[in-house]
């Protein structure tokens, strides 16, 4: 398996207590990990067994060699981690919601040092040497005219080297404010139709098609928690249809019961054969997994990200019905996992796409 090379933002994470409320806990203490969509995707594919390099920008200070540490602990190469004197260490607040309360994220990422870095200043043909995939997201492109100008980069040089290239529409409207006057959603639009024709697999929800790409999925509605999983294929295809580099589209199903209690699954849609593989399956037919009592959902959909580009990339599952099975189960277990990073194994992971979901201890 050769090198996933994954090019975003890592910041520092900052949440109260458990399910305590930011007014409840300041002043006070928060408690600080480090995360970001794509260093996320990096790390959880190094803890399944692969091999992933993590490309960004981060301030000189302790911090931020705190986080490279971190990074490096788990085994993700952070060699191209430039650090150039110049902005800070992003950062985002998050409250974990319960029951009918929702989580809430406060983002603090103006002016952080991979939104003021150009993509010439990577070493792309040297990043790429020996890498065969890419990850990005549409979260890094948020966040600056110039960080947007360097994912593109970022694909279009790992097409050039002849690297399989993988996107995460993650539409975030609280960030999309680069361009004053303009609605977060048109320029999301803009900006993510200059990457996508680079892309090879794009991974979404159904918000993002909606948001990103003005695809809509009929009889849904996600404030409601209510999904037509029949009508998803036909999201899928209209991506390829727009973009017809693109060879596989997955799309995750979330339903919201409350904040502690999603249904999770997942579809994966293969251009060529216009087939669709949906998971988890239960007698042959799709039946989500019921997460009753959530932990952290933040991440999970990077956790998905990461199980589906080490499933494809690996080579070791032989169909896109394994492949979608495996990273349904990884994320649904990232849900039982405090903060960003999934931190499950590829035995864990397998042992719940068979079938083995009790809970029972392991003796």
């Amino acid at each position: 398996m050769k090198t996933v090379v994954c090019f975003g933002e890592i910041m520092g994470r900052l949440a109260p207590d458990q399910f305590y409320r930011f007014s409840q806990a300041c002043p006070g203490k928060l408690d600080l990990t480090f995360a970001g969509a794509e260093a996320n995707v990096a790390a959880s594919i190094s803890l399944l067994g692969g091999s992933s390099t993590f490309v960004s920008a981060l301030p000189r200070h302790a911090i931020a060699d705190a986080c490279l540490r971190t990074l490096r602990g788990l085994g993700v190469d952070t060699t191209h981690v430039l650090r150039p004197g110049q902005g800070r260490l992003g950062l985002y607040f998050v409250e974990t919601g319960a029951n009918q309360r929702p989580s809430n994220v406060i983002y603090d990422r103006d002016y952080s040092s991979v939104s003021l870095t150009p993509g010439e200043d990577y070493p792309w043909a040297e990043i790429f040497a020996g890498a065969g995939w890419l990850h990005v997201s549409g979260i890094t492109p948020a966040l600056s005219r110039q960080a947007a100008e360097a994912v593109k980069l970022a694909a279009q040089e790992a097409k050039r080297a002849g690297v399989t290239v993988s996107c995460d529409l993650n539409f975030r409207k609280k960030l999309w404010q680069w361009e004053p006057g303009c609605k977060a959603s048109a320029l999301a639009q803009r900006t993510m139709r200059e990457i996508l024709p680079y892309v090879d697999v794009v991974i979404g929800n159904e918000e993002d098609a909606a948001d990103v790409l003005g695809i809509h999925a009929a009889d849904t509605d996600v404030s409601s928690g209510e999904l037509a999983i029949d009508k998803y294929p036909q999201v899928a295809a209209g991506i390829a249809e727009q973009f017809p580099n693109v060879k596989k589209v997955a799309i995750t199903l979330r339903e919201s019961v409350s904040a502690t209690h999603n249904n999770w699954g997942a579809m994966l849609y293969a251009v060529a054969t216009r087939q669709a593989s949906f998971a988890p399956l239960k007698d042959g037919a799709y039946c989500p997994y019921e997460i009753r009592d959530i932990v952290d959902r933040v991440g999970g959909g990077d956790s998905f990200a990461a199980g589906l580009v080490f499933a494809l990339h690996s080579g070791e599952y032989a169909t896109d019905a394994q492949v979608i099975a495996f990273a349904v189960a990884a994320s649904c277990l990232a849900h039982s996992i405090k903060g960003d990073f999934n931190f499950s194994s590829r035995t864990e992971v397998e042992t719940l796409m068979g079938g083995n979901a009790s809970g029972r201890v392991v003796r």
